[in-house]
């Protein structure tokens, strides 16, 4: 009768074995973890001072998610340095899904392409989705013997020294949008920065300049009280919050697509399945009719994108942005 012998496993067997062991238990954790993903508070940041636009949608997507996610989204105000900050914060966050931030046309178009930055607008972030956006309008001081878009070139031709605007800020949309303007009509105005919108609006109304290119929702109180002149808007059609101001495209000026936009992002490397949840969480927030209309009333569009077209959007949008600034010679250190 044959006899087993219990031989010892050959020691480069036996830890291949382990080694593949140990693989299938962490990616079993890791899936786990993603599919379970979120089990504690999420931060999102807003990369602005309390109050304001980007402010008050921040929070009205934290609510949301956090009913539709079972768990609690809390927004953390982080401004300074136009978004700078928040977005060198957000960069070094651990990849993991709970510290997101709410990024904008400053954060992910025009600062990336006028200024040198702590961060890389592309390979720091994982973009997650699209918000929405809303258009900027060319405003003008009504004093201004200018009636519509036309008599505005006409009248800048003819008085060169005569018209300024305000931005609010070096490098803003305010500005660049202003400089693509000037580039794409053939005028001159002089650029009298501010720091922030506000004072830029003062000297607005006051008469010290006579023009600006701020968002259609900031301008609106405005429009509706004639108290500024709304001329033109960029993006592709006409707003419904202000439909009698035609685009630039609709008075043969193309290219003007620049828009205020806010979208979601995280830290680089957010796992995919976490992506695709957040993705897919934020687009149905946007479907929702009462979150529509909070945002339609505030005079944006909602776009929601799949996290590629998002990455696209982005990276078309500091393209446009970095040709103005090439175009017009303007660099900020």
């Amino acid at each position: 009768m044959s006899t087993a012998i219990n031989r010892p496993m050959p020691i480069f067997l036996s830890s291949l074995i382990a080694t593949f062991g140990l693989a299938i238990s962490i990616s079993a954790h890791a899936q786990n973890t993603t599919s379970v993903y979120p089990v504690k508070p999420i931060k999102l940041i807003a990369p602005v001072a309390a109050g304001g636009g980007l402010d008050n949608i921040a929070r009205a997507v934290a609510e949301k998610l956090s009913r539709s996610l079972s768990q609690t989204v809390v927004v953390e105000n982080m401004g300074g340095g136009g978004g700078t900050i928040a977005s060198q914060a957000i960069a070094k966050a651990p990849a993991d899904g709970y510290t997101l931030m709410i990024a904008y046309v400053g954060t992910h178009g025009t600062n990336p392409a006028v200024r040198k930055l702590p961060y890389d607008a592309i390979k720091d972030f994982t973009p997650i989705g699209m918000i929405g956006a809303t258009p900027n309008v060319l405003i003008i001081n009504p004093e201004l013997p200018i009636k519509n878009f036309k008599e505005f070139v006409e009248y800048a031709k003819k008085n060169p020294a005569k018209l300024s605007y305000g931005s609010a800020g070096p490098g803003t949309l305010t500005h660049l949008g202003m400089e693509q303007l000037k580039l794409a009509a053939g005028i001159f105005m002089v650029h009298v920065p501010y720091r922030g919108v506000g004072p830029a609006y003062t000297d607005l109304l006051a008469g010290q300049t006579q023009a600006m290119l701020p968002t259609l929702f900031a301008a609106l109180p405005y429009i509706n009280t004639n108290r500024v002149r709304g001329l033109a808007i960029t993006g592709a059609k006409r707003s419904s919050a202000a439909p009698t101001i035609p685009t630039f495209k609709e008075l043969g000026y193309s290219g003007f697509d620049g828009q205020q936009w806010y979208g979601l992002v995280g830290p680089a490397n957010l796992p995919p399945a976490i992506v695709s949840k957040l993705n897919a969480e934020l687009n149905q927030v946007l479907a929702l009719p009462d979150f529509s209309e909070k945002m339609t009333s505030e005079a944006m569009t909602l776009m929601p994108m799949t996290p590629t077209q998002f990455t696209s959007y982005i990276k078309d949008d500091i393209a446009r942005w970095a040709k103005v600034a090439k175009d017009r010679h303007i660099e900020i250190d």
